[in-house]
């Protein structure tokens, strides 16, 4: 069971980087780190299409790759 586990999260990890890498920035700079944040939050971007994608895929992922962690932690 540990072993499949730790397998899997391995296999999430690099899906996960891979997923967060090809994502585009939002805004560049210190402006835009400040600003973009507000946009984000406010919900001023809407995604489309690859964006969407990307952002939902990241999220299973992320949560998947908790959920692993947790269990790898627990059987160890």
């Amino acid at each position: 069971m540990l072993a499949v586990t730790s397998i899997l999260l391995v296999i999430v990890s690099i899906m996960l980087i891979t997923v967060v890498l090809l994502q585009s920035g939002r805004s560049a700079g210190l402006s835009g780190a400040i600003s973009g944040g507000a946009e984000q939050l406010m919900g001023k971007q809407k995604a489309r299409g690859l964006e969407a994608f990307l952002s939902k895929t990241t999220v299973i992922l992320s949560v998947l790759f908790f959920v692993l962690t947790i269990t790898v932690a627990f059987y160890m």
